[in-house]
């Protein structure tokens, strides 16, 4: 990757990781630019962690010059924010706040379709593969993540464990089904620098979300009780998956990792 579209990725996870502390944080410079109505503290959590998965997984690949599993990331930018953009623009009407938020995910998507067509060449410089329990597993979030995702875009209801409007609910199905393409990308593609930058996308999602989901269940009403339990398993799950495999496991641990 040329020196200075890599200066450029680094200043862009900076700008998101200071958007996701101001989505955890809820600083009013930052929540008060977010243009759907009707978000809760909880909503802005969870923006929050989005982001900073989005910093870790490409921090992974940066730090670790290994700018072909940059694909994954890319592949989950466009297919987030191709379909949140015309989502958008429809729903934007006369208001400026939600045809800007659909212009900027349309300058996104068009990056990461661009940026996808560029590593997706790139060779792995590190040849280990993903260990094939952690590649079966990513299989298995492949199909959680598109019965959540596939059902919030079709507008179901009580699929979150907390409350959010519906035109929220669609595009964090969005989300979620990007998130998806990216861990379906490291099972078609399983190597284990792959696998390293969706681990620490997941351990950053889940350090931001596991305690004050964990919080949430003393009070949460009974309909959204069974789906909480399932999110907070999957946080536990997948948080005890990237710890062993990033910190514990010999053949992965993060100080070999490093090693060309």
């Amino acid at each position: 990757m040329h020196h200075l579209l890599r200066v450029f990725m680094y200043a862009l996870c900076g700008v998101k990781a200071i958007l996701a502390l101001g989505f955890i944080f809820q600083w009013p410079p930052i929540i008060d630019r977010w243009p759907l109505p009707y978000t809760n503290s909880t909503t802005y959590l969870f923006i929050g962690s989005i982001l900073a998965a989005a910093v870790a997984s490409t921090l992974w690949c940066l730090l670790h010059r290994e700018d072909g599993a940059l694909a994954g990331v890319f592949l989950d930018y466009a297919a987030i924010f191709l379909p949140v953009a015309i989502f958008t623009y429809q729903l934007s009407g006369t208001n400026p706040s939600l045809r800007e938020f659909s212009m900027a995910s349309l300058v996104l998507a068009v990056f990461g379709l661009a940026m996808l067509v560029y590593t997706i060449r790139i060779p792995f410089r590190d040849p280990r593969p993903t260990p094939r329990p952690l590649r079966w597993m990513f299989g298995v979030f492949v199909v959680l993540l598109i019965i959540v995702g596939g059902q919030l875009v079709l507008e179901a209801p009580n699929v979150l464990p907390w409350d959010v409007n519906l035109s929220g609910r669609i595009i964090y199905g969005w989300m979620f089904l990007g998130a998806a393409a990216y861990f379906a990308y490291g099972v078609i593609r399983p190597r284990w620098q792959n696998a390293g930058g969706q681990l620490a996308g997941f351990l950053a999602y889940d350090l931001v979300l596991i305690l004050p989901f964990m919080l949430m269940l003393p009070n949460v009403r009974p309909e959204k009780l069974p789906h909480l339990i399932t999110y907070v398993s999957v946080l536990i799950v997948s948080g005890a998956l990237a710890t062993f495999y990033l910190f514990i496991n010999p053949a992965t641990r993060v100080h070999r990792a490093t090693k060309p």
